[in-house]
């Protein structure tokens, strides 16, 4: 549908007052609000997340076209409760203790929210209780941590350490990142997943939810 196209097409330019409005359009015209989100928003926020792990785009494009998706989601957001569309899955992502560096983390919630996952964020420096904390309040599938400083790495082995004493190791996939962290690393302490980038992460995070916590 040529309009969902145009939708897709001027996300991926980052043109975000102009996203807004087709998606109103689109929503006048009586698109169901499921097509507008799959069809418009998250196809064109899909080019973009394989563009970027190509190298074709870098991080200043990817953070236009989220700014442009988050103002058309913004007008479906109400719809999509009503029209009963669930998220794909919830995740809850933080960068470890100790850790200020936001941008991966940023980067990978925009990517997670591209491919229509929801997206607790809970910031920098969060406690290893934090997250589990959250993942049992917000009944989120995935916990996500981020580290940047390798002297901040040893709080993920602790989130692994706490879901387990809090009982909920078997409900809730650990995936770690991060400049620093190995696949080695990861084995190491237990996680689930480790992904090198920020649009791999988003693939497997729906991988995991598509396959049912547990599985």
């Amino acid at each position: 549908m040529e309009l969902l196209n145009q939708i897709s097409e001027n996300l991926q330019k980052g043109k975000a007052k102009i996203v807004k409005e087709l998606v109103q359009q689109a929503i006048d015209e009586g698109i169901s609000v499921k097509q507008i989100l799959e069809e418009g928003l998250l196809s064109g926020m899909s080019v973009i997340g394989e563009k970027f792990k190509n190298n074709e785009v870098f991080v200043p494009e990817v953070l236009v076209a989220a700014r442009a998706m988050n103002m058309g989601a913004a007008l479906l957001k109400p719809l999509l409760a009503d029209a009963g569309v669930e998220n794909a899955g919830k995740v809850c992502i933080g960068t470890v203790q100790g850790d200020l560096h936001d941008i991966g983390k940023n980067l990978v919630k925009m990517m997670m929210e591209g491919k229509g996952l929801e997206v607790v964020d809970l910031g920098t420096d969060v406690a290893p209780e934090t997250y589990v904390k959250a993942a049992q309040e917000q009944g989120c599938q995935i916990i996500c941590c981020s580290a940047l400083l390798t002297t901040t790495m040893p709080y993920m082995g602790e989130v692994v350490k706490k879901a387990e004493e809090a009982g909920i190791r078997d409900k809730v996939k650990i995936m770690v990142g991060g400049a620093p962290v190995t696949q080695a690393f990861c084995d190491q302490i237990g996680a689930d997943v480790y992904t090198p980038d920020a649009s791999t992460a988003a693939d497997a995070a729906i991988e995991l939810c598509q396959k049912g916590i547990g599985a």
